[in-house]
């Protein structure tokens, strides 16, 4: 297990600090649902650009991989997949890889970055940008380090966050308003350093 991150902040101005141009460096964060993935992501999002007084730093989900209705209703017994939308096998993990991918090998495109409509229960392909100007992507999900069902994602972070949060918190804040501190954890991915 890794020593815990006390100065998330920080350690992102230093990854971009190290950044060449041309190059972008993509960190994961991972935790239960609950744990605060989302929250904790736009919050680092906000406090590096500011402190930065620019867009250096873009939070993306996985959400957007999410497989869609029309897909799940031909699957081999889809309802089981609505059922157990969320699960694994019901995102597009293929899809999430080639998106990290171009933007590892892509750093000076624009990278169109899908998001989930919970008003529609789908996802929206193209719903962001990842601008070129942008040197850190700090995405957020359940499955990045996940290793089954075609997940294996890790090689294309550079870098990889585990929010160690008690069962009994994250389940707390799926009934109510996220609040309160995190427990911050980082694990190396098996990608590239960016000036490490």
């Amino acid at each position: 297990m890794s020593a815990p991150l006390i100065n998330p902040v920080g350690h992102l101005l230093q990854l971009i600090a190290a950044c060449k141009p041309g190059q972008r460096v993509i960190v994961g964060l991972v935790g239960l649902p609950g744990s605060g993935k989302s929250t904790l992501a736009r919050a680092l999002q906000a406090q590096v650009n500011t402190h930065l007084g620019q867009n250096a730093i873009l939070a993306v989900g996985m959400d957007g991989f999410h497989l869609s209705k029309q897909q799940l209703s031909h699957m081999p017994d889809p309802q089981e997949a609505f059922a157990r939308r969320g699960a694994p096998w019901t995102f597009d993990p293929a899809g999430l890889a080639q998106r990290l991918q171009a933007l590892r090998t892509q750093p000076l495109v624009d990278v169109p970055w899908p998001s989930f409509e919970h008003s529609v229960g789908d996802p929206v392909e193209g719903a962001l940008t990842v601008a070129r100007h942008i040197p850190l992507v700090l995405i957020e999900g359940l499955y990045l380090l996940h290793k089954d069902d075609g997940w294996d994602v890790s090689g294309l972070l550079d870098e990889c966050w585990f929010l160690d949060v008690p069962l009994h918190t994250a389940l707390q804040r799926l009934q109510s308003p996220p609040h309160g501190s995190l427990g911050h954890q980082r694990r190396t991915g098996a990608g590239a350093h960016c000036g490490q």
